[in-house]
């Protein structure tokens, strides 16, 4: 029996601006781009998500939804050096932890430096150094498998604990929707109730055409999850698997010479991005967005190679498979796949992913007599 934590800092772009500027707490704010343009929430606090504010969603929205809101520009050097530092306690507890964004990771501690025989001791020790040493707030979640110490972990927020010991697996999944499984979003969630599949444990016995037709392939990996299986280990160091950047325009852009030199930009900071990291790409993508919300990528695979003249050169001739310059262009995105070593091996460590999105545990309406316990002792 594995021992798991899911740790999931607070509102964390926007908690380390509240921390910083004390004129900021208590107040609704959220991280991102201006409303004038088409700026983002890349993170909202508490006291915005009460009034409906949350990540991705559009600035202008935000503000509508909020007319009191404090819009913050991202700083992500500070954001990356209160990550460094909660990962760096999180090292000392045990090697095997698997981040998954500047925010948020999952620790195996079933064997731990601290000696505990127990996950929540652990959970709530590290929940503590975490404040102390950051003055941030940190949520965990305690279960026997990744998939239910992620749940967990949203389940209480902010500044939560919870526990879901084995004994309690199964009265925790027979209150979740079919939404907390993992990789069901609205869409396929709608896909699956038009089945009449509402909870999670209608899965199990979910006619299997049904459930292939909502979610393809996935469909046995979602069944294993509805009886509470994960055997998927931590895994300490993940490879990087692509690098990209896309940005949206403030005005859509018409001119063709405009839009080379934005994508011709993007490719040289991918270029710079993989020859930090002693890096090559085998493919080059590049993602246009036109004013009507139609989306395309165009892909092109060579030879690996880090060269930024070659990777821009790329990136740039894709754009006569797209209508740019022709239809107006709200974003543009290049990234580069397939990567690998110069040396032609496979890329080693992790690259932080730049998120501070909602938790889908957190709508999860529940009682809290079926549910895990919240900040108590267990055997987990």
């Amino acid at each position: 029996m594995r021992r798991i934590l899911h740790i999931d800092m607070d509102a964390f772009y926007a908690s380390v601006e509240q921390r910083d500027d004390a004129a900021l707490r208590g107040r609704p704010v959220a991280v991102g781009g201006r409303p004038q343009g088409r700026g983002v929430v890349a993170a909202a606090s508490y006291e915005a998500r009460a009034f409906g504010v949350r990540s991705a969603m559009s600035m202008a929205r935000a503000v509508r939804l909020c007319p009191g809101l404090v819009i913050v520009p991202p700083d992500f050097t500070k954001y990356k050096t209160a990550s460094n530092i909660v990962f760096g306690l999180m090292r000392e507890v045990t090697p095997l932890v698997e981040p998954l964004s500047l925010d948020e990771a999952y620790l195996d501690v079933t064997e731990n430096a601290w000696g505990e025989r127990l996950a929540t001791p652990v959970a709530r020790g590290l929940k503590r150094r975490i404040r102390d040493a950051t003055g941030l707030t940190a949520s965990a979640g305690v279960a026997p498998n990744k998939f239910l110490a992620k749940i967990a972990s949203g389940w209480k927020k902010p500044d939560g604990l919870t526990v879901i010991s084995p004994g309690r697996v199964e009265p925790f999944l027979r209150q979740l929707p079919v939404d907390a499984l993992w990789g069901v979003g609205p869409v396929t969630a709608g896909k699956l109730r038009a089945h009449g599949i509402e909870r999670l444990v209608d899965v199990r016995t979910a006619d299997a055409g049904a459930l292939r037709a909502s979610v393809g392939n996935l469909a046995d990996w979602l069944r294993r999850l509805a009886y509470g299986e994960d055997d998927r280990p931590v895994v300490p160091d993940r490879a990087a698997k692509s690098s990209g950047t896309e940005n949206t325009y403030p005005q859509d852009l018409t001119a063709l010479d405009t839009i080379r030199a934005e994508v011709a930009g993007m490719a040289a900071g991918a270029a710079a991005w993989l020859a930090r990291r002693g890096l090559q790409a085998r493919t080059v993508t590049i993602k246009v967005r036109y004013a009507d919300f139609t989306t395309i990528t165009r892909s092109h695979s060579a030879p690996a190679t880090g060269a930024a003249a070659d990777l821009c050169g790329r990136a740039v001739a894709l754009l006569q498979k797209t209508d740019a310059g022709v239809r107006p262009v709200r974003l543009l995105g290049v990234s580069v796949h397939n990567l690998q070593g110069a040396d032609g091996g496979a890329p080693a460590g992790w690259l932080p992913f730049e998120t501070d999105g909602p938790v889908h545990a957190e709508a999860a309406a529940a009682s809290d007599r079926a549910g895990p316990t919240h900040d108590a002792a267990s055997d987990a």
